[in-house]
C-alpha cells in the first residue's frame, strides 16, 4: 500500500455511540471494533502513517495477549511497556487488559540528562511496579534493557515479542473491581508511586468527561500528547476507544520539532475537533506564528470546538495571545475548555461546560499566601482561572487543616470523592492512607468553590511544574547532593515566577567554601548537574550553612525557605566576595 492509498478511519459510522457505560475496557474495546473508527497515526510533517481501525486493534490485542499468556503473563502481573505513540504500544497496553495484566506505561527517553539518567529513571519504576516483562521499542533496546537486567525483569523489544507463538487459550474475563492498569503520571522519578485504576474507576471518569465536554457524533480527537500521562493515555487514547471516537496523533518528540504541524493536523479535520494541551503548547504556537503572515491562508481551526486546558497552572494572558494569533483562521475563544484533574483520580475532576471558554477571577495575593495583608503598598492581584464543574458522579469540596469544609470563596485544600477515585498506590498503604479518608480524596492542590465552579490557586505541596512537565523538588535536590560535600538538607528547591512572568526553578543551596573562584566553580557544577535533571537553567543560589529553614520535627522546609528568600531574609552570599 502507498501512502496515497491511506485512508483515515470515518468521524461518523452506522454502531451507535455508546458513553463509556461499560463494565470493563475490555468490553469497551470489544464494542469499539464493531465500527469502521480507529486511531490514526501521522508522521512529524503530519501526513497519515497507519489507520490502525479498532477492529485491527482488537485482533492484534487478543493475539498478543495468547502470546502473554505463552509466556507465563497471568492475571495481577505487572507488564512494564515504554510508552510510544505508536499501534504496538496500543495493542499490547490492550493485550495486557484481556489477561488480567497491569499494562504499566513508562517514558521514553528525553532529550536532555543523557542515556544513564534514563536507564535510573527507568530502573527506580521498574523497582517500584516490579513487573514481568518489560516491552520497548527496538531503537531504545540497549538503555530499556538495561534497565530491565538492572532490576531484574525481562526485558524484549515489541518487534521480537511479535513474533512469539500465540497458541489458542481461555482468557480470564475482567471484573469492574479489578485493577485495569498502573499509572505513573507526575509522581516521583525517584520516589516513584503507582497509581492502581480499576475498570470501574476508569470508565466512570471517561463516562463523566464525554458527558462533560458533550461528546458528539462528528467529534474527533487530534492529540500530541505523551501516552505515560494521563492525559494522554486516558483522555486521548482510553477515551476514543470507549466512547468511539476516531483520533489523529502526532508523536510527542515530532510536536516538539513542529509546534504547528499540530493546528495543520486540526485544519484538514473535516469534524468537530477536541485537542488539549497543557498551556505551553499553546504559548508554544502562538510564539511561532508571530513571525508569519499567513494563518487565515494555512490553517482552518473553524470545527476546534473542544481547546481543553490542563496538566499545569492555566495562563489567561496565554490564552489571550493564542487567540490573537489564531482568530484570523477561525479560532473561538469560547472552544477553551479548563479542567483540574490529577492521576489519583483516574483523569478529570472538574471541565468547564461546553461553550463558557476561561473565566478569571482577580484575588489579593495575600489571600492566596496566607500572608497577613500590608497595608503600606497597594494590593497586588492574580487572575485565578475557573475550572469547571465537578463531573457527573464526582463531589468536590474545600476543606481546611483540621478537615472542616469551608465556604465559597475561601481557599483550602480541594477533596473529592466519586467511583474515579484509585484503589491505591501500588504497595505503598501508608500513602494512600495518608490521601484516601473514608473515599475522599486529599488532593494537596489549593483552591476555592463559588456557585458550584473550582477555582485552583496552587499546585501539590512542593510539586514545580514548568511548561507542563512536573518536577519534583526531591529529585533536584537529590541530584544536587550527590556531588561532593553535600548532605541531606543542604539543598531547597522550588518554583519562581521569572522576570518574563514563567515560572523557573530555584536551588539554594548550603555553601561551605570562602574562595570567590571555588564558589563560581561550584555554582556552575550544581547548574550543570539541575541541568540534567530538568532539562533546563535553574536560578541557584548559594546560602550561608545552617540557613536553610527547618519544620518542628527537623524536615527542611520549602515553603518557609521560599518565603525567606523571596522577602530578602535569607540573603544569598556573594560569590565575588
Amino acid at each position: 500500500m502507498t501512502d496515497d492509498a491511506l485512508t483515515p478511519t470515518p468521524n461518523d459510522c452506522s454502531l451507535p455511540r455508546r458513553r463509556s457505560d461499560f463494565a470493563t475496557l475490555t468490553e469497551a474495546i470489544d464494542y469499539a471494533a464493531q465500527s469502521e473508527k480507529g486511531l490514526n497515526f501521522h508522521d512529524m510533517r503530519g501526513d497519515l502513517a497507519r489507520p490502525y481501525p479498532f477492529s485491527e486493534l482488537r485482533g492484534d490485542a487478543l493475539k498478543l495477549a495468547r502470546q502473554l499468556v505463552a509466556s507465563g503473563i497471568a492475571k495481577g502481573d505487572r507488564v512494564a511497556l515504554i510508552a510510544e505513540t505508536c499501534p504496538e504500544f496500543a495493542a499490547l497496553f490492550c493485550a495486557c487488559t484481556y489477561v488480567g495484566a497491569w499494562p504499566v506505561p513508562l517514558p521514553l527517553p528525553t532529550t536532555f540528562g543523557g542515556k544513564e539518567s534514563y536507564i535510573d529513571q527507568l530502573s527506580v519504576q521498574l523497582e517500584s511496579s516490579d513487573p514481568k516483562m518489560l516491552i520497548y521499542p527496538g531503537d531504545i533496546a540497549e538503555m530499556a534493557q538495561a534497565a530491565a537486567n538492572k532490576q531484574g525483569c525481562e526485558g524484549t523489544s515489541w518487534e521480537d515479542f511479535a513474533a512469539r507463538p500465540d497458541p489458542e487459550c481461555d482468557l480470564p474475563e475482567a471484573q469492574p473491581d479489578d485493577i485495569c492498569y498502573l499509572q505513573y503520571s507526575s509522581g516521583s522519578t525517584r520516589f516513584p508511586t503507582g497509581v492502581a485504576v480499576t475498570h470501574k474507576a476508569l470508565l466512570h471518569n471517561l463516562h463523566g468527561h464525554a458527558a462533560g465536554v458533550d461528546l458528539g457524533e462528528n467529534d474527533r480527537v487530534v492529540s500530541w500528547l505523551p501516552w505515560y500521562h494521563d492525559m494522554g493515555l486516558v483522555g486521548c487514547f482510553l477515551s476514543p476507544i470507549a466512547n468511539q471516537a476516531s483520533v489523529d496523533y502526532l508523536k510527542t518528540e515530532h510536536f516538539a520539532r513542529r509546534p504547528l504541524a499540530w493546528l495543520d493536523l486540526i485544519s484538514r479535520n473535516r469534524g468537530n475537533t477536541l485537542s488539549y494541551s497543557p498551556t505551553f503548547g499553546y504559548d508554544i504556537c502562538a510564539r511561532r506564528i508571530s513571525s508569519q503572515s499567513s494563518v487565515s491562508d494555512r490553517f482552518d481551526l473553524s470545527r476546534w470546538r473542544t481547546a481543553g486546558n490542563g496538566a499545569d497552572m492555566i495562563r489567561p494572558d496565554v490564552m489571550q495571545s493564542f487567540v490573537n494569533a489564531f482568530a484570523p483562521a477561525g479560532f473561538k475563544a469560547a472552544a477553551f475548555t479548563p479542567s483540574y484533574g490529577l492521576a489519583e483520580a483516574t483523569l478529570a475532576v472538574t471541565v468547564m461546560p461546553p461553550g463558557e471558554g476561561i473565566r478569571v477571577e482577580l484575588v489579593e495575593e495575600e489571600r492566596l499566601s496566607g500572608a497577613p495583608r500590608n497595608l503600606a503598598r497597594p494590593a497586588r492581584y492574580r487572575a485565578i482561572v475557573n475550572c469547571g464543574k465537578a463531573l457527573p458522579g464526582m463531589e468536590v469540596e474545600i476543606r481546611d487543616e483540621q478537615g472542616a469544609a469551608k465556604a465559597d470563596h475561601q481557599i483550602g485544600t480541594v477533596w473529592c470523592r466519586g467511583e474515579s477515585v484509585m484503589h491505591s498506590y501500588f504497595r505503598n498503604e501508608e500513602a494512600t492512607r495518608a490521601c484516601l479518608v473514608d473515599g475522599w480524596l486529599d488532593t494537596g492542590d489549593m483552591g476555592y468553590m463559588a456557585n458550584g465552579y473550582l477555582f485552583i490557586v496552587g499546585r501539590a505541596k512542593d510539586m514545580i511544574i514548568i511548561n507542563g512537565k512536573n518536577l519534583w523538588p526531591q529529585d533536584i535536590e537529590w541530584a544536587v547532593e550527590q556531588l561532593p560535600g553535600f548532605n541531606h538538607g543542604d539543598i531547597a528547591a522550588f518554583a519562581i515566577e521569572a522576570e518574563d512572568g514563567e515560572e523557573a526553578p530555584a536551588v539554594l543551596v548550603h555553601c561551605r567554601v570562602s574562595d570567590p573562584e571555588e564558589r563560581i566553580k561550584l555554582r556552575e557544577q550544581i547548574a550543570d548537574k539541575v541541568r540534567g535533571v530538568t532539562g533546563m537553567s535553574c536560578v541557584i543560589e548559594l546560602v550561608p550553612p545552617r540557613s536553610l529553614p527547618r519544620t518542628s520535627s527537623g524536615k527542611l522546609s520549602r515553603a518557609k525557605a521560599k518565603r525567606l528568600y523571596l522577602s530578602g531574609e535569607l540573603q544569598p552570599l556573594d560569590i565575588a566576595a
